[in-house]
This record gives structure tokens, C-alpha cells and sequence, in this order.
């Protein structure tokens, strides 16, 4: 009987979320799925049916594996450059917390995820602009004219220099997710580990980062999803321009979706979307458990 009220109980108190998901995450995710099988402008109250056409359509789309592969790459380097420094930055917190200066500090590197990306966006289209930016006279005032360029109009570093400002604006998340984890290992493990003549390098290689394992598999998960379906800061700086040269899977499927009212189209690119996003979660996610247990 008490078994049973607690069944009943836990039911209950998962019943608003539960209602939530269904209504704002599972139904729009089977709508979007459902549209996909149609040829529809999104005003017009008559949807055409066209079977696979869409999907068929998807698979010979240049332009879409292109933004695929552009996720990629943001995937790559997010995960090459946010968890090492991010990490670095924690030691760095971690070695000097009862220092003044590194209490600013931490407000300091935390500052970027007090920004709305939107404003993130703007702020840095000044700073790469070709005339009023400041990079360019910089690279001018120490000699490196010949490396000047419209950073943002440029096909070859239009991406790279977005993925550096989506750097600059996660690094500081994952200082303090691997602060807080680094904070939680006992202080007995650090003090027997130094009496024992261990080095802190030493200390770190070999007892903390293991134990904050858990952590930096959440955290690359958190960044491979986050890469994979980014869209707010891209849009706002280049529009997955130029020439399609920083498009991603986000920013061409609301092109299709609205833009270009293929609502159809569009459907069958944030579902191919879902399906790629998903399919590789899963398979980051098996091979950092199996990692985390052989280690």
C-alpha cells in the first residue's frame, strides 16, 4: 500500500513536467516530423502532400551538408578550445580563491555569460568591422598589415572568427562548472597527496582530473549539443554569410522555414537536424562511459 502511494506520489509531482514537455518539446518535435511530408508556405491553410520529396530533396542539398560540416567544425574547436582553457582557468581560480585579486578576476572571466548573445553579436560586428573596428588597426600597429582583412565578408575566416566570439563567450560556463568540480574533492585527498611528495602538476594529472571525470563528460556533451544546434550569435553577425561560407544547420533551416516560406522544407531540415543531433549525443555519450570506465 505505501508502495503504492509512492508510485502515485512521484506520478504526481512529474505530471506538470511532464505536461510541459509534451506541449512545448515532443509535440512540436512530431509536428515538425509531420510537416516535412508536405510542400506548405507556412500562411496558406492548404498543405500539399509530397511524400519523400523533401527529404530526398535535403539529401542532394549542397548547402545543407555544407552547414553540416560547418557544425562540425564549430563542434571541434568549441571542444579543442573551451575545455582546456576553461579547465586552465579553474586551476589557475582554484590555486589562488583566497587571493583578492583573483576573486575579480573570476568575476571578470565570468563576465560574457552575463551577456545576451545578441548583444554579444553587435558589440563584436564593431569589433571585426574592416573601417571602425580595432583589429585591424592593431594588427597595422605591430607590423601585420599583410593579415588586415573584412573578417566577417571574408569566405575563409568568417567562421573562424564567429567560433572564437562562441569561445570567448562559453569559456568562462565551463571555468566555473570545473571550479565547482574541483572544489568538491575532499581536501584530505590534496593535503595526503603533497605530503606524499606529490607535485601540484602531478596532483592534478593524477588525482583530481579523474575524479572530475563526470563533469568533463557533461561538459563536452553540453558543447557538442550547444555546437550543433547554435544559431542566436551566427545569425546575428553574418547570417551565415558570406556566400554561405559560416552556415549552419540552424540558420539555413530558418532561411527555408520563414525567408523563404518553405515550411516543408524547412520542417525536413530541423528533423534531419534532430535526427543528426541525437544519433550523435548518443554516440559521444557511449564513448566517454566507456572511457570513464576503463579509466
Amino acid at each position: 500500500m505505501a508502495a503504492r502511494e509512492t508510485t502515485w506520489t512521484i506520478i504526481l509531482f512529474l505530471l506538470p513536467t511532464l505536461v510541459f514537455l509534451s506541449i512545448f518539446v515532443i509535440w512540436p518535435i512530431v509536428s515538425s516530423f509531420r510537416l516535412s511530408f508536405f510542400e506548405w508556405d507556412g500562411i496558406n491553410p492548404v498543405k500539399d502532400p509530397v511524400g519523400l520529396d523533401n527529404w530526398s530533396r535535403l539529401i542532394h542539398d549542397g548547402i545543407f551538408w555544407k552547414a553540416f560540416r560547418n557544425n562540425l567544425t564549430v563542434v571541434t574547436l568549441s571542444l579543442a578550445v573551451q575545455m582546456p582553457i576553461g579547465m586552465g582557468l579553474a586551476i589557475l581560480l582554484e590555486q589562488g580563491e583566497k587571493l583578492f585579486i583573483f576573486k575579480i578576476f573570476k568575476t571578470v572571466y565570468f563576465f560574457p555569460m552575463l551577456m545576451s548573445s545578441v548583444a554579444i553579436g553587435i558589440l563584436f560586428k564593431y569589433v571585426y568591422d574592416p573601417i571602425f573596428g580595432i583589429i585591424n588597426p592593431a594588427l597595422e600597429a605591430v607590423g601585420l598589415e599583410a593579415w588586415t582583412r573584412s573578417w566577417l565578408g571574408d569566405t575563409g575566416v568568417a567562421l573562424y572568427a564567429v567560433i572564437a566570439v562562441i569561445c570567448w563567450q562559453y569559456i568562462p560556463f565551463y571555468m566555473i562548472l570545473f571550479l565547482a568540480a574541483l572544489r568538491g574533492i575532499p581536501e584530505d585527498l590534496r593535503d595526503a597527496a603533497l605530503m606524499d611528495g606529490a607535485t601540484e602538476p602531478r596532483y592534478y594529472r593524477s588525482i583530481a582530473l579523474p575524479l572530475v571525470q563526470g563533469t568533463l563528460r557533461t561538459a563536452m556533451i553540453l558543447s557538442l549539443i550547444g555546437s550543433l544546434k547554435y544559431f542566436d550569435l551566427i545569425w546575428v553577425m553574418t547570417e551565415g554569410g558570406p556566400s554561405n561560407a559560416s552556415e549552419l544547420m540552424a540558420t539555413y533551416m530558418y532561411k527555408k522555414a520563414f525567408p523563404s516560406f518553405e515550411m516543408g522544407y524547412g520542417s525536413a531540415v530541423a528533423s534531419a537536424m534532430f535526427i543528426i543531433v541525437m544519433v550523435i549525443a548518443l554516440v559521444m555519450q557511449s564513448l566517454t562511459s566507456r572511457f570513464e570506465t576503463e579509466v
